[in-house]
């Protein structure tokens, strides 16, 4: 199961920058807690929500995304893979 925690979010950000994303915070009115810019590497986060509404948008961003194993090492692809079989429960 993924904690909560800021340091499980500083793990998906470096996994997103190391395969080639970049993640703004921002204030935003879009209903979810993150956006994908029109296929783009930029990923917006909404900086008003809560932590776990942070981490949880981008776990299903990341579940979502075609990510290079090339550009990983072997704990963040073996991260990836953990998080793409996981269920998210709020």
């Amino acid at each position: 199961m993924l904690t909560l925690t800021t340091h499980t979010l500083e793990k998906l950000e470096l996994l997103l920058k190391s395969a080639g994303y970049k993640v703004r915070y921002e204030k935003g009115n879009f209903k979810t807690g993150a956006c994908l810019l029109l296929n783009s590497k930029i990923i917006v986060v909404n900086r008003f929500s809560n932590l776990e509404s942070k981490i949880l948008a981008l776990v299903e961003l990341l579940r979502e995304l075609e990510v290079d194993h090339n550009l990983l090492d072997d704990k963040q692809i073996a991260f990836l893979q953990q998080l793409k079989q996981t269920k998210l429960q709020l």
